[in-house]
Order: structure tokens, then sequence, then C-alpha cells
């Protein structure tokens, strides 16, 4: 008969193609964490608040948590494609003198609207510990 007092065996380790509780919450904080730079950097400095986050998080994990290191990258990829649009149709804006911008400013919040869509699928699909892809990303990093 075993003593009340004994422990709980410790739960198994993750399997190895299945990442660990903390790697997937690790890999969930890199997706919002580019949601939150760019809140609290808002204005002109939103493309680059968007960026610290991914960045800090895939150079502190990449040697220890491939699957956190992943999704950092692939958050780290789609927002520099995001500013690096939201830069051009700044651009075009200007160099319309402004008229460009009836036109572009919508376009602007539209996209806005899907990258929050997608940042917030990418979240949930990394703390399932499913790797997400982003749609119509240039994958810089690698």
């Amino acid at each position: 008969m075993s003593d009340i007092n004994e422990a709980a065996p410790p739960p198994p380790p993750a399997s190895a193609g299945t990442p660990s509780a903390e790697e997937r919450q690790w890999a969930m904080f890199a997706h919002l964490s580019a949601l939150i730079g760019g809140i609290v950097t808002a204005g002109w400095l939103a493309s680059l608040g968007c960026l610290i986050g991914p960045l800090i998080i895939w150079q502190i994990k990449k040697d220890t948590m491939p699957f956190a290191a992943d999704q950092a990258k692939e958050s780290l990829n789609f927002n520099i494609t995001l500013a690096g649009l939201m830069v051009i149709l700044t651009a075009l804006g200007l160099l319309t003198v402004g008229i460009g911008f009836i036109v572009i400013a919508p376009l602007m919040l539209l996209i806005g609207v899907a990258a929050l869509v997608f940042i917030i699928i990418a979240a949930i699909k990394a703390n399932e510990g499913v790797a997400y892809r982003y749609p119509f990303t240039l994958r810089l990093i690698k």
C-alpha cells in the first residue's frame, strides 16, 4: 500500500515533436508582443514597435526553444513586411501631395485590421502548439 504523503510522479516530458507548455507560451508571446509594441508606440514608431518584441524573444530563445524561436522569426518577418508596406503606402500618399491618402488611408486601415486578425490567429495557434505561417509574408529572416 502506498503512503498518502508520497509525492505523485512527475508528468512525462514532452515528446520530441511536441513543444512544451513553456515553449508554446513564449511562441504566443512572440506574436502578441508585436501587437502590444504597435499599441504602445502608436504613431510613426508603430512600425518599429512591432519589431522589438519578436526580435528580443527570437534572440533570447533561439538556442533553447526551437518552436518559440521559429514563431518569433515568423512574427518578425510578418511585421517587417507590414512595416515596409506601410512605409510604401505613406510615401505614395505624400508623393501625391496628400490626395492619394483618400484611397490609401482606407487601405491602410484595412491592412491594419487584417494584421490584427492574423496576429490573434497566430497567437492562438502558437499556444496550441501549431506552427503558424502568416500569408503574404516576405521571409527575410531565415
